[in-house]
C-alpha cells in the first residue's frame, strides 16, 4: 500500500474513532492535529525513540498549557510505515492498530495512563 493510501486509510480511521468518542470529548480530540508520517525521523531517533515506534505525542498536555513557560501545541503523529508493519500488510489489523494508537496518543494527551484509558472504554 502507498503512503498516500494509508495516509486515507488512517484519516478516516482517527475521524471515525473520533465520532465515537464521549460527546464531552469529541472537541478537545478534533482539536488536536494528527499527522501522518511514513517513519519517525532522525531527530526523533536522536532523541532515544526506537524506530518502530507506532505514535507520538508532543506538546503541552490539556490543562497543563498556562504552566508552561513556553507552551507547544498539541499533535499526534501516527508513523504509517511501522502501523502497516506491525500489522503484517492486514488493512483490518492496521485500522484497529491506527485506532488503538491514536486512542493512545490521546490518552497522553488528557494525561491518562492505559488503565485510564480502558476505564474509559478508549482503549
Amino acid at each position: 500500500m502507498t503512503l498516500s493510501q494509508l495516509t486515507a486509510l488512517s484519516s478516516t480511521v482517527v475521524e471515525k474513532t473520533q465520532r465515537k468518542l464521549p460527546p464531552e470529548l469529541r472537541p478537545h480530540a478534533a482539536a488536536i492535529p494528527v499527522h501522518y508520517e511514513a517513519l519517525p525521523g532522525q531527530d526523533l531517533l536522536d532523541e532515544g525513540f526506537e524506530d518502530d515506534i507506532l505514535g507520538l505525542f508532543t506538546g503541552s498536555a490539556h490543562g497543563m498549557e498556562l504552566r508552561e513557560e513556553q507552551p507547544m501545541p498539541p499533535q499526534i503523529i501516527l508513523f504509517l510505515e511501522n502501523l502497516w508493519d506491525f500489522a503484517e500488510g492486514d488493512e483490518a489489523i492496521f485500522r484497529d492498530e491506527v485506532r488503538i494508537t491514536y486512542l493512545h496518543e490521546l490518552g497522553h494527551y488528557f494525561g491518562w495512563d492505559e488503565d485510564d484509558l480502558a476505564a474509559r472504554e478508549l482503549d
